[in-house]
């Protein structure tokens, strides 16, 4: 774990044999959330008229203009705590008696913390950067970089695409930043 380690992430690592991670990365969250927003009073206000079809009663379910019935609140929740249990057995198979979840419960609460802690917590093994890991655990003399990277033409080509663009723009009075008048 270079920089974040953290619900997803954390998930799909805790079946690794071994976890290591910077002493400043971030790492934990486990635990789920489902987020939305409610519109419905906003759109009355605005006068807008909702038009939604379904096949499915259930189809709207969390739909942001409608508001949210004290069954589907409830069938949510249900649901997010079967997930969230279903991370908990994840990461204690994937982390075994290294974690330290009896001593420390809020493991499971959503929390996150530093690598540094993270280890202390179990979370994981070690503290070391991936070129360490590569070198000391994998026993790779060097690291290969896979990101993908423009030529130096291509990002000329790039920046002159956008310089032209905003000559443009500009010329046509269509510039990005408002006009005073």
């Amino acid at each position: 774990i270079t920089d974040l380690g953290a619900s997803g992430a954390y998930y799909i690592a805790s079946a690794a044999d071994e976890i290591y991670a910077d002493p400043a990365s971030i790492v934990g969250s486990i635990g789920v959330i489902m987020a939305g927003f409610g519109f419905e009073e906003a759109a009355e206000k605005l006068g807008v008229e909702r038009r939604v079809l379904t096949a499915g009663e259930n189809k709207a379910v969390m739909d942001p203009f409608s508001p949210i019935s004290p069954e589907d609140r409830k069938h949510m929740q249900v649901m997010l705590d079967e997930i969230h249990q279903q991370f908990i057995t994840a990461v204690k198979n994937g982390r075994g008696d290294r974690l330290k979840a009896d001593t420390h419960p809020e493991i499971f609460s959503g929390l996150f913390w530093t690598g540094e802690k993270a280890m202390e917590l179990g979370l994981v093994d070690g503290l070391k950067s991936p070129g360490n890991v590569a070198r000391d655990i994998v026993g790779l003399e060097e690291m290969v970089n896979y990101s993908v990277s423009r030529s130096p033409f291509e990002e000329f080509v790039r920046r002159f695409g956008v310089s032209i663009g905003e000559g443009l723009a500009n010329k046509l009075g269509l510039s990005a930043a408002p006009a005073i008048r």
